[in-house]
């Protein structure tokens, strides 16, 4: 009778972590990398692979600011034409300031953005004054949702959203190309009801 070596168990659990075609998938009409804060206290990355918003996405925020801002400056307009008095200009100046700040910093913010597929999580990450870090346990996925308006359709983007049973952990992907957003739909999909099964 011969003895043979104990071989190591197979993990059936897939490995959510994209091969090289679906990666490019993830990455196709992406930054190249996530901007950071520059001070010594920021989070870090860490190791692995991150994956970005779309550029198209900056495109959509700035047509969409960008059109508050001129529908309120015409509404402050008109309505000083009709009436003849200033107060109007005090709301719609703190409107079209933030708005102002926003159409500035879209572009740099956008870039903050990035999420990461590990073995048993996903890590998303934004924010350059304000960060914040999440990690989504593929276990605790309740649903995975897909929507666009008619704006992101025009622009090929989507975002997708994550559903936990603890609403503070849901965590919002904006601004991913529509292949992306379903090639990690089902990803999740497919990790999410194994790591359950084997709760």
């Amino acid at each position: 009778m011969t003895n043979t070596p104990d071989l190591p168990e197979h993990d059936p659990t897939p490995d959510p972590r994209p091969a090289e075609s679906a990666a490019s998938v993830l990455d196709d009409a992406t930054y190249e990398r996530i901007l950071e804060p520059r001070s010594e206290g920021r989070l870090p990355l860490g190791d692995g692979t991150w994956h970005q918003l779309a550029r198209a996405y900056v495109r959509v925020q700035l047509i969409s600011q960008g059109a508050v801002f001129a529908l309120v400056l015409a509404a402050a307009i008109v309505a000083q034409a009709i009436t003849g008095v200033f107060w109007q200009w005090i709301p719609a100046g703190i409107i079209l300031l933030g708005t102002g700040i926003g159409l500035l910093i879209t572009p740099r913010q956008a870039r903050s953005f990035g999420y990461q597929l590990r073995r048993d999580d996903l890590v998303f990450r934004r924010g350059i004054l304000w960060q914040r870090v999440v990690a989504v346990p593929y276990g605790r996925m309740q649903l995975v949702d897909i929507t666009h308006g008619p704006l992101d359709r025009g622009f090929g983007i989507a975002q997708l959203k994550l559903v936990t049973a603890a609403a503070s952990t849901g965590v919002t992907i904006p601004g991913l190309t529509q292949e992306a957003a379903e090639q990690l739909r089902d990803t999740l999909i497919d990790v999410a009801e194994t790591r359950r099964t084997g709760l």
